[in-house]
């Protein structure tokens, strides 16, 4: 196991410093500026906009949905957030010009909608399976329903 991990890390770094190595030696220094600058904002929007945007919506689906729904709807609204993100550039369209109709050729916002139906479908399943699980026992009664055993149980 640890040699299949070392293996799998070996490659791991082979693979980024190749990268690394054609985006260092095919990219002039412009396009290099702009890289670094694309991959910091990355990170800027997801430290100071993305995450206190999701730990707000937590927190407001924690006080307002009933308890067996909390999980599963956090994890759709994580699911759909990150996809939603990663879709802007199609969704918006950006980058589609006439000349070549194949960029772009498809109903991208048709496609999301298909993937929040399903991303609702398994919340609603979640949230049942989560209240099947955690229903309270019943009771147990002191007397049967037909009345007192014999021998006094």
């Amino acid at each position: 196991m640890r040699a299949t991990r070392a293996a799998v890390g070996a490659l791991g770094v082979l693979a980024g410093a190749y990268g690394a190595w054609l985006l260092l030696s095919r990219q002039d220094l412009a396009q290099l500026t702009n890289a670094a600058l694309w991959l910091a904002s990355g990170v800027v929007l997801h430290d100071f906009v993305l995450a206190p945007v999701v730990l707000v919506v937590v927190a407001v689906v924690a006080r307002v949905a009933p308890r067996h729904v909390q999980a599963p709807a956090v994890v759709a609204l994580v699911v759909l957030g990150a996809v939603t993100l990663l879709a802007i550039p199609v969704l918006g369209r950006f980058g589609a010009r006439p000349d070549n109709p194949t960029l772009l050729d498809r109903s991208y916002g048709t496609g999301w909608l298909v993937l929040a139906g399903i991303t609702l479908a398994a919340v609603v399943a979640g949230a049942l399976v989560v209240r099947s699980r955690h229903r309270p026992a019943v009771p147990p009664t002191e007397r049967s329903p037909r009345g007192p055993r014999p021998g006094g149980g």
